[in-house]
């Protein structure tokens, strides 16, 4: 088959399109695309579209980029693309004079692409769909829709902070995205200008995946009206949606991408078979758990790896992309980043003579890449200390994640080197992969060796670096599937074995999954699996949590006095006010009431408002609690004279 032959394993050499009529004759024509480039977002904020430009530009790019031979390549090339310029961004948009406003932000990202295509004598072109993309496409909306459903029914917010609630990292994640949103940038760049909007915890955490989010968010809706408080919980159930969707189709198209071209059978397979290992495996708990950083560091260096095993054509493009993903994975998620250098570094080293062609292009984009991608891991490490989960005396049960790198690796692993020493070595694609999957093994042993090492156990971290090795490994199933025997003309006895092969090997790796609920997923430690459990959740018997907090949002709105909730169970009131005071904008104030203390009553309720400044506005939702509070603030008259006790009754969830 010709299909995708060009870059099937593709000598690195330089490559150009020369303009048929130099840019220096045409200045006429320049001029006039700059100012197309600012028209049309004014244009678009005008009639109230905004949300259409990101879409533009997202075709701008892909149109001037030249990697990839279907139209589903070029199109993830560029969104790999801009969000790693994206990420970079950010350090401008947080200090020049219009944040994230979508008419300067649009206007220069296509300011930048014409003179792009200026320099490079490009004109915009795009490449036709191909009958190939359309197995990750089918597969990614497939799993989409299965996995949207919990947010479907819970149409009420109630509903939606149940969801939130079930992963608490979720609440955090969407007060980071809304003060980026309201700041116009990394909050890491200015600490001051947010210290009374964000707890302390989040300042320096990796903002990438908020700053999209709330980029995006900001052309959803008109200028100045970014959702905040309630009318943001939709948004960012959505967000992290359509996060998990892109992380779904950069595995299928990376593992579509593998191989080289494939027989339409095998390619209904693997799509069969890696979406049914997505479901049967830990990363669905990311929806559930909150996790929608790691779900995109996940995604971003997926993508990566599968540029170094079958690279672009043109070599000074490849160095762009390769640079713009590893930005883009330090500031989304830098535990995978000592991964991805150590493979873009192998694969520039096994490269070297022809990237030595192009010096010039190699020395700047890397010294670029240098210079901004460690920005967000030294800020963690030196001033958030952000390693301390090194040390955790007890972690994550890592049943699962052993379960995933057993299993998958006894069949992926002896597969890739069939291929690399035997079936396809003249293919170099199989032992780049194997490349990388060592690079991966490698950062999660080191780590769990430094948390040994520190005084601790494999745990935390140990379990997310492992997240990275399953995902590869789910990819590397496309030297599995390689394997299989595939139609032939002429031979119809071949044509059989072939379909039953590819039907048998499709419905037990479904069954095996547990996708189907028949039988336990033989990678997950007990049922259901977290993809059941996610899909399955009853959105329509909300948590005590979520109910407590909506009321106390609707009957106390922000007014100056720091609102803290005291329930029954401790953690029952940790959960309200993480989610109160992210409706409310006050995480910054609320801090001291929420975090590093004990779940031991009644020490909790004297810490909390000990350490709470000013005045409180305290919500009591029982009895029982109304009588401690009572008693601690006749032995206390300083607390007596600064807390307003606020009785709300809030009746037991049916179950």
């Amino acid at each position: 088959m010709p299909t995708e032959q060009s870059e099937l394993a593709p000598p690195l050499v330089p490559t150009s399109t020369p303009s048929p009529t130099p840019p220096h004759r045409r200045p006429l024509a320049a001029l006039a695309a700059l100012a197309v480039a600012w028209l049309l977002p004014l244009v678009a904020t005008a009639v109230d579209a905004p949300w259409v430009l990101p879409p533009l530009v997202l075709l701008a790019t892909a149109s001037v980029l030249r990697g990839g031979r279907t139209l589903l390549d070029r199109l993830l090339l560029a969104t790999v693309l801009l969000i790693g310029l994206t990420a970079a961004a950010g350090l401008l948009f947080a200090v020049w004079p219009w944040g994230m406003a979508p008419v300067p932000v649009t206007g220069t990202a296509l300011t930048v692409l014409v003179l792009a295509a200026l320099a490079t004598g490009r004109r915009p072109t795009l490449p036709r769909p191909a009958w190939a993309d359309l197995f990750p496409v089918v597969g990614t909306a497939a799993l989409v829709g299965y996995l949207a459903q919990p947010v479907v029914r819970a149409d009420g917010l109630v509903g939606q902070l149940t969801i939130l609630g079930r992963g608490e990292d979720h609440l955090r994640h969407l007060t980071l995205v809304d003060v980026l949103g309201r700041h116009g940038g990394y909050a890491f760049v200015d600490p001051a200008a947010v210290r009374e909007q964000l707890l302390s915890l989040l300042v320096y955490y990796p903002q990438g995946w908020h700053l999209l989010v709330a980029l995006l968010d900001g052309h959803r809706t008109l200028p100045g009206a970014a959702p905040a408080g309630v009318e943001a919980v939709s948004p960012y159930l959505w967000w992290n949606i359509a996060g998990f969707g892109l992380f779904v189709l950069i595995l299928l198209w990376a593992a579509h991408r593998l191989p080289g071209p494939l027989h339409p059978l095998s390619r209904g397979v693997l799509t069969v078979v890696v979406g049914a290992l997505v479901l049967g495996t830990q990363m669905p708990r990311m929806l559930l758990s909150g996790y929608p950083t790691e779900t995109l560091g996940l995604a971003l260096t997926v993508a990566l790896a599968a540029l170094v095993a079958r690279p672009v054509a043109a070599l000074r493009e490849h160095l762009l992309l390769l640079g713009a993903l590893l930005v883009a994975i330090g500031y989304t998620y830098y535990l995978f980043l000592p991964a991805a250098a150590v493979i873009v570094l192998g694969a520039l080293l096994a490269q070297r003579r022809e990237v030595l062609r192009v010096r010039g292009t190699a020395l700047t984009i890397g010294l670029a890449t240098a210079a901004l991608t460690p920005v967000p891991i030294l800020l963690g490490v030196f001033r958030a200390n952000q390693t301390e989960s090194l040390t955790a005396a007890v972690g994550p049960d890592l049943t699962e994640t052993w379960l995933a790198l057993g299993g998958l690796g006894a069949l992926v692993v002896p597969a890739l080197l069939l291929h690399a020493l035997w079936l396809g070595r003249t293919d170099p694609a199989w032992r780049h992969w194997l490349f990388v999957l060592l690079a991966s093994v490698a950062l999660t042993l080191a780590i769990g060796q430094a948390s040994v090492s520190l005084g601790g156990e494999p745990g935390y971290y140990f379990n997310k670096a492992g997240h990275l090795t399953t995902v590869l490994l789910i990819v590397g199933t496309a030297a599995v599937v390689r394997l299989l025997p595939v139609p032939r003309d002429r031979r119809p006895a071949r044509t059989v074995v072939a379909a039953f092969t590819a039907v048998t090997v499709a419905a037990a790796t479904v069954l095996l999954a547990g996708v189907t609920g028949w039988h336990r997923s033989l990678l997950v430690a007990d049922p259901p699996t977290w993809a059941q459990r996610w899909v399955h959740q009853q959105v329509d018997q909300p948590t005590r949590a979520a109910a407590v907090c909506e009321e106390v949002n609707r009957r106390y709105p922000p007014d100056g006095v720091t609102t803290v909730v005291l329930d029954r169970i401790p953690y029952r009131s940790y959960l309200a006010n993480i989610c109160v005071s992210t409706l409310q904008g006050t995480t910054a104030w609320t801090e001291p009431a929420i975090y590093h203390m004990v779940f031991v009553e009644p020490d909790r309720t004297v810490q909390m408002l000990r350490r709470t400044p000013g005045e409180i506005r305290l919500v009591v939702t029982t009895d029982g609690a109304r009588v401690r509070v009572d008693r601690l603030l006749r032995a206390d008259p300083e607390l007596r004279d600064r807390v307003t006790v606020e009785m709300m009754l809030v009746d037991e969830p049916q179950a």
